[in-house]
């Protein structure tokens, strides 16, 4: 049963945390299997008529944000998917996946079958995708040590560059609006820049390089024109950089102890994501405990380098280490729809839905009775596998 119908309301406990930030109600929360599976990552249709989500199983279902109806899955990768993402608007019922299968796959949402498959071998792992290029034709690929590249209305390989790491590429990206700029990182703790346009090489089309020292597990890009980045490592440090001019304008080495001595909650254990809001010009670095607790914590890079005071918390939802975070609103505390903020996911295999603070039901926390309570030992797998 994929969502539970019979619903019990628990009062809110209050917890002595920081009086200014927000809190968030529990207002659904869906089993996605009842095996030991867990949520990799949730992603939106454009439209948000729909979400995906990766688990653990190997295959990806997808839900109603608004609702947690459960609409279907697309089943075929025999290996962890890595990586997946919606396609744009040309394609708007396309999901793509990549998976340590060694492919690349499509899949149309409304009949949740395989409509292209892109195999990269037998020895090339799939770590991540993006979709770029001067002309928007390029498809690019981190893969084991190296980056592919494919006009992927041909499906035929433009690029190999195999020079520039020497392991994992868990991160490639088209810079936002600058869609001729590639740039990749990697467990060798490197990230790369690349000029994209033309016939692609290592040699002539490397532009910056950036050292942080160790493996990388997560990058994105904010700020105006898109001109800053942000790096979460595989030892839970974050830093900023503008990539344009090659400068590195802050490094929390000592991100989670930063984060910990802003609240009164457990110690923050690892990092999941980071969130930026155009319209506050405002960065969140999101923290989690073991136990299941999230918090929103700004990121001051400029004068003053610190980590603030959480800025929102999510509490009561998970029971394990979360993996995945969806807002529904670029801004904490502030709703799209029917008072939804977004929802999260995680090893204990739940989908959370919380409510924003601006909800009237968001002084309650729904927990369904027929959900099924998973022991600790099911989450055998380790938090810090690389990807």
């Amino acid at each position: 049963m994929e969502i539970a119908e019979e619903m019990e309301i628990e009062e809110e406990k209050p917890t002595p945390i920081h009086s200014t930030l927000k809190q968030f109600g529990l207002k659904n929360s869906i089993q996605t299997n009842f095996g030991d599976d867990y949520v990799f990552q949730i992603v939106p249709k454009n439209d948000w008529t729909s979400m995906a989500v990766s688990l653990s199983t190997n295959a990806v279902k997808l839900y109603s944000p608004l609702t947690g109806q459960y609409l279907g899955e697309c089943k075929g990768h025999s290996s962890t998917i890595n990586q997946i993402s919606f396609a744009g608007p040309s394609a708007p019922h396309v999901l793509y996946s990549c998976s340590s299968d060694s492919t690349l796959r499509a899949w149309d949402t409304r009949s949740f079958q395989q409509v292209s498959c892109l195999n990269t071998g037998s020895s090339q792992e799939v770590f991540s995708f993006s979709f770029g290029g001067a002309d928007g034709n390029l498809l690019a690929a981190g893969c084991n040590a190296q980056i592919l590249l494919w006009d992927w209305r041909t499906m035929k390989q433009t690029a190999c560059l195999e020079e520039s790491h020497m392991e994992d590429v868990t991160q490639v990206h088209f810079v936002p609006g600058h869609q001729s700029k590639l740039l990749s990182a990697s467990v060798d703790g490197l990230m790369c820049l690349f000029d994209a346009s033309g016939d692609i090489n290592d040699d002539d089309h490397l532009m910056s390089v950036f050292n942080l020292g160790t493996s990388i597990g997560k990058v994105g890009f904010f700020g105006e024109s898109n001109q800053k980045l942000w790096c979460l490592t595989h030892i839970e440090t974050l830093s900023i950089w503008d990539w344009n001019d090659s400068r590195t304008e802050a490094n929390f080495e000592d991100s989670r102890t930063l984060a910990s001595e802003s609240w009164a909650l457990d110690h923050v254990d690892y990092f999941i994501d980071c969130h930026y809001s155009p319209e506050e010009d405002c960065l969140w670095v999101i923290g989690g405990t073991n136990a299941g607790t999230l918090g929103y914590f700004p990121v001051k890079y400029g004068g003053t380098k610190t980590i603030g005071p959480a800025e929102a918390v999510f509490q009561g939802g998970h029971t394990g280490i979360v993996r995945s975070v969806l807002p529904m609103s670029s801004i904490p505390g502030r709703s799209k729809s029917n008072g939804i903020f977004g929802w999260t996911g995680g090893e204990d295999g739940r989908l959370c839905c919380w409510l924003s603070d601006e909800s009237t039901e968001s002084n309650c926390s729904w927990i369904s009775s027929a959900l099924v309570e998973k022991s600790t030992k099911s989450l055998r797998r380790k938090r810090h596998s690389p990807y």
